[in-house]
C-alpha cells in the first residue's frame, strides 16, 4: 500500500529559526499527511477493493509516526537548535516506516516503491553529503530485499485478471504524487533560501552601517578631544574681555560678547556629550532624573539654540518615570529636531505621550515632506533633500542609535502638508530600576 514520504508542505517564515529546526518542521508537517494517506489508504484497499491486509500490524506505522510527531513538537517548544543527528534519525524512521508498509503490502510488486526516490531527494536537500549518501545506500538495500522478502497480498478472485492494469494505475498515481510532493518540497525550500538570503544581506547592510557609525563615532571623539583645548582657551578670553572696562561700557559688545559665551559653553556641551557617549567622560556621572524633565530640558535647550522657531510643544507623559539621563538619545533627539527646523524654519511641534511601557515623542513641521525614494530609504547614509555634502547622516544616526536601543523610527508625509517623524523607545532602556537604586 503507498504510504506518503516524510518531507514538508510548509516552512517557517521567522529568519531567527534556525535551519535545522526549520527542517525538522518540515519533516513533522508531512508526515501528519502521511499519517492521513496511510489510513485512507488501508481503508480503500481493505474495505472497498476487498484486498485483505494485516490491519494490526499496518495501522501500528501511522500510530508511532503520531507519537513520533508529538514528542517532537514538545521537544521543539523548548530547544531551537535541531542537529544532523537527529534530521537523520528523522529521516531514517520515515524510510523504515516506507520499508515496513511496502512489506506489508506485496513488496516490490508493489507500485509505490518508487516513493524511496522521494527519501533519497529529501536527504540530499536537507542532510549533508554524508548522510545524504547513506540514506540513498539505505534505500537502495530496502529496495533490493524487498524483491527477495516481501508478504504477498491476497488478492480476490475478480482481481486476479486486472493485476497488470492495477499495477499501471498505481505507478501512474504515484508518478503524480512524487511530483506534487516534490513541487511543493522544493517550492517551500527555495522560498525559505530566498528569505535566508535577503535575511544575510540585511544583516550585511546592518554590519556595513554599524562598521560606519564607529568609524563616525572614532572621528566624532577625536574631533571632540581636538576641540576641547581651543574652547577652554576662548572661554577664558572671552570671560577677560567681559571684565574689561572698554567692552563692559558698551551695551552692544557686552550683549554680543554674552552671545559668543553662551554659544562657547553650548559647544563646550556638545563636546562633552560627544565624549560621554563615547564612555571618555571627564569626571561627570550618569544624571539621574525623571523623563518628563529629561524632554522638557531638551526641548528646552533646542528652543534656545532655535529662537526664532516657533515650537508647539505637549508633554503628556503621564507620570514621572525615574531615569537616568542618555547623552546618545539627547544627541538623537536634537538631530531630529534640527531636521525639522531646516525644513520648516517657523514653526514644528513636538508631541510626547506614553503608550504602556514605551515612549512615543512625534516631530512634526510645515515643510514640504519626505520626497518617495527618502521615505523607502529611510535610515539609509546620505540619503538627503538639503544637496550638500554628507547630508542625511543626521537621520542615519538616528534610526541606528534607536535601533540600538531597541525602539523604531517612523517617517510619513501628513495628509494636510508637511511631515512627522515618530521615535518609539521602551522606558527599560532609561529607566532607573529600584533594584538599582538599593544596589547603589
Amino acid at each position: 500500500m503507498p504510504p506518503y514520504p516524510a518531507a514538508a508542505l510548509t516552512m517557517p517564515t521567522s529568519t531567527e529559526e534556525s535551519a535545522g529546526r526549520k527542517n525538522m518542521l518540515l519533516l513533522i508537517q508531512l508526515r501528519w499527511i502521511a499519517v492521513a494517506g496511510q489510513m485512507a489508504t488501508i481503508l480503500l484497499v481493505h474495505y472497498i477493493m476487498g484486498i485483505t491486509l494485516p490491519l494490526r500490524w499496518m495501522l501500528v506505522v501511522p500510530v508511532l509516526a503520531v507519537a513520533l510527531n508529538i514528542t517532537s513538537l514538545l521537544v521543539l517548544r523548548r530547544r531551537d537548535n535541531v542537529t544532523q543527528v537527529e534530521l537523520f534519525l528523522a529521516l531514517l524512521f520515515d524510510v523504515g516506516a516506507l520499508t515496513v508498509q511496502l512489506y506489508l503490502s506485496g513488496g516490490a510488486v508493489n507500485p509505490f516503491i518508487s516513493l524511496y526516490l522521494l527519501q533519497v531527494v529529501i536527504g540530499a536537500i536537507l542532510l549533508d553529503s554524508r548522510a545524504a549518501w547513506v540514506i540513498a545506500a539505505i534505500t537502495t538495500v530496502c529496495s533490493a530485499m524487498l524483491a527477495i522478502f516481501y508478504r504477498p497480498l491476497a488478492l480476490p478472485f475478480r482481481l486476479e485478471n486486472s493485476l497488470l492494469d492495477m499495477h499501471i494505475l498505481g505507478t501512474l498515481v504515484c508518478f503524480a504524487l512524487i511530483a506534487a510532493l516534490l513541487m511543493q518540497f522544493v517550492t517551500r525550500i527555495n522560498r525559505n533560501l530566498q528569505a535566508r538570503e535577503a535575511h544575510l544581506a540585511a544583516m550585511r547592510q546592518r554590519a556595513a552601517e554599524e562598521d560606519h557609525i564607529v568609524r563616525m563615532g572614532l572621528l566624532a571623539s577625536g574631533a571632540a578631544h581636538e576641540l576641547g583645548t581651543p574652547l577652554s582657551s576662548l572661554a577664558v578670553i572671552l570671560n577677560d574681555w567681559q571684565q574689561m572696562q572698554g567692552f563692559a561700557a558698551d551695551p552692544q559688545v557686552r550683549e554680543e560678547l554674552d552671545e559668543m559665551q553662551a554659544a562657547v559653553w553650548r559647544c563646550k556641551a556638545i563636546v562633552s556629550g560627544i565624549l560621554v557617549a563615547a564612555g571618555e567622560a571627564r569626571g561627570e556621572a550618569p544624571a539621574v532624573t525623571t523623563m518628563r524633565a529629561f524632554l522638557d530640558e531638551i526641548v528646552e535647550d533646542w528652543r534656545g539654540a532655535r529662537a526664532a522657531v516657533e515650537v508647539a510643544y505637549s508633554n503628556n507623559f503621564d507620570r514621572n518615570v525615574p531615569i537616568v539621563a542618555d547623552p546618545a538619545l539627547k544627541q538623537i533627539l536634537f538631530n531630529v529636531l534640527d531636521n525639522a527646523a531646516d525644513a520648516s524654519p517657523e514653526w514644528i511641534g513636538i508631541y510626547v505621550t506614553r503608550e504602556q511601557d514605551r515612549l512615543r515623542f512625534v516631530v512634526r513641521d510645515h515643510g514640504p515632506g519626505f520626497a518617495p525614494d527618502m521615505l523607502a530609504n529611510i535610515g539609509k547614509p546620505y540619503q538627503s533633500s538639503k544637496g550638500r555634502l554628507g547630508g542625511g547622516l543626521g537621520l542615519f544616526l538616528v534610526v541606528n542609535v534607536m535601533r540600538k536601543l531597541g525602539g523604531e523610527v517612523q517617517a510619513e508625509n501628513m495628509a494636510g502638508g508637511g511631515a512627522a517623524v515618530t521615535l518609539t523607545l521602551p522606558l527599560a532602556t532609561l529607566e532607573l530600576k529600584k533594584a538599582d537604586d538599593d544596589d547603589g
